[in-house]
């Protein structure tokens, strides 16, 4: 077991593997947090926030900085990408109010082909893509075909509970966000025509 210490940067959105999202920095300690795990080569890792101790879900992702820019206003602008799910075994808060995490890997969900009816899944992802080009932009390579980043990429942007997204990635596998989204998607659709018709 490779147990790693990480940087704590909690945040209210999720990041999971190979995904990239922009985020503006603008508190202090995350700002702190930012520059020294950058300095120190300490891994970051990106959790969702909660209201224990530590202020994250047990499972988060360690990720990278692939771009920071300085905005007008002095706060930064940093893209992230997501590399691998980790699980805290224990966390201790610093002086200067930061976390640290004692972390171990999790696996990653497997790659899979989408197939039959969950095809749906990987189109209405990418209508999604075309109302939101900002978040599309970040991708360099999209995996349109395959069920795991497809996933990942619907737990990242759907409107819901901390708690809820992570039921769904303390999962063995992507199939029950799958499923999830597959419901979502055909209710919708469902909704939809009744109101045409």
């Amino acid at each position: 077991m490779n147990v790693e210490v990480m940087s704590l940067f909690a945040i209210d959105t999720l990041i999971l593997p190979q995904g990239r999202q922009e985020i503006r920095v603008v508190d202090n300690l995350n700002i702190l947090t930012l520059t020294e795990s950058l300095k120190l080569d300490i891994p970051l890792a990106f959790g969702m926030g909660c209201q224990h101790a530590p202020p994250c879900y047990p499972i988060v992702t360690h990720c990278r900085v692939i771009d920071f820019n300085q905005l007008s206003d002095n706060s930064l602008s940093i893209v992230i990408e997501g590399l691998q799910r980790v699980r805290v075994i224990s966390s201790m808060q610093k002086l200067d109010k930061r976390w640290m995490l004692l972390t171990f890997p999790s696996q990653n969900w497997q790659h899979e082909p989408l197939v039959g009816e969950y095809r749906l899944l990987s189109q209405a992802l990418r209508e999604f893509y075309q109302v939101h080009p900002d978040l599309l932009e970040l991708y360099g390579d999209t995996q349109w075909q395959d069920a795991c980043w497809v996933s990942q990429r619907w737990l990242e942007v759907l409107p819901m509970y901390n708690h809820d997204k992570h039921q769904l990635l303390s999962q063995p596998d992507c199939h029950k966000t799958m499923n999830f989204m597959l419901n979502l998607i055909k209710s919708d659709l469902s909704a939809d025509n009744n109101l045409n018709g």
